[in-house]
């Protein structure tokens, strides 16, 4: 069934964009991401333009994150008040993020800035994060299936100033590596249209040192609130928000977002990470095979500056 998207100026298979919503969306609840760095790869590839893919992302990922982030209020593992000292770097940043963007919008290389932008940083990440995981798992295999307790006393983290006790993930840390992380992840929301999960998570586990079992349902109290903000944003700079588009991703990504919280209770810590840093570098290799690839249609006719 196929449907006009107005903003993005193609038609798509409806039932195409719901079943990537759901996809999406099970990862979210799984791994604490709000599955963007998935999601807006995959609208590249079924042709919706990087420009939009990227700003009406943003708002899907806002619904699948607020769907997952209800189940782990249920089970207490939200870390309010850290979430919300992320929350003020994420805002930061993502004002931040669409000042860069839209400039780089009027100069006409925005496409090109986030293709790039999704090779490097899910290259990195991704590396890291699959290395990591190995070692976590060789670890637990060789204390007998336990899981080790690291002890993180004193890092550079400790010494800085501003400290702020959080009792839900157990620490006593200063409030500027949070709000860095969180300028971090504003920057890539609006930017990259991602929630900036892959980033955050680990972040929150290596740098912060959170227990494992509440930096996914805190990672995905602060998406919400900075992806709407940068949907806003885009929304009213930019005016490259689908609405169409946007609703069949939400709707896939909401149901998505539930069942995936359930498969995450039945997976250890080091599996999720080990399958998410996978999936990392699956979409980083296609898009990077993209960018290397000659296209089929070398010249594209486009419309400059209103001429």
């Amino acid at each position: 069934m196929l449907i006009y998207l107005p903003i993005a100026e193609v038609s798509v298979n409806a039932f195409v964009l719901l079943g990537l919503g759901g996809m999406v969306g099970v990862l979210s609840g799984m791994f604490g991401v709000g599955g963007g760095f998935l999601m807006t790869p995959l609208l590249f590839f079924i042709g919706i333009p990087p420009a939009v893919a990227v700003a009406t992302e943003a708002n899907q990922i806002v619904a699948s994150s607020f769907s997952g982030v209800l189940a782990h209020f249920r089970r207490k593992t939200v870390d309010l008040k850290m979430g919300l000292v992320l929350l003020v770097g994420g805002l930061i940043g993502a004002a931040l993020g669409v000042v860069v963007f839209n400039y780089l919008k009027s100069l006409g290389q925005v496409d090109l800035l986030v293709r790039l932008c999704y090779v490097v940083f899910l290259g990195v990440v991704g590396g890291l994060m699959f290395i990591e995981s190995l070692n976590a798992l060789r670890r637990s295999r060789k204390m007998g299936g336990s899981p080790v307790k690291t002890r993180r006393e004193r890092t550079w983290v400790h010494a800085l100033p501003f400290k702020m006790r959080f009792r839900t993930s157990g620490l006593y840390i200063s409030v500027i590596p949070p709000i860095i992380v969180g300028i971090t992840v504003g920057v890539l929301a609006a930017i990259m249209g991602v929630g900036g999960g892959f980033v955050m998570v680990p972040a929150m586990i290596y740098i912060l040192g959170m227990p494992t079992k509440v930096v996914v349902g805190t990672s995905l109290f602060q998406i919400i609130f900075v992806t709407a903000f940068t949907t806003l944003l885009h929304a009213t700079t930019n005016y490259t928000v689908d609405i169409v588009l946007a609703v069949l991703l939400l709707v896939g990504g909401v149901i998505g977002a539930q069942v995936g919280t359930q498969i995450g209770t039945r997976l250890k810590a080091e599996q999720l990470r080990i399958l998410l840093a996978a999936l990392v570098l699956l979409v980083c290799g296609k898009l990077a095979l993209d960018l290397l690839v000659q296209p089929s249609e070398i010249y594209t006719l486009g419309v400059a500056g209103g001429h």
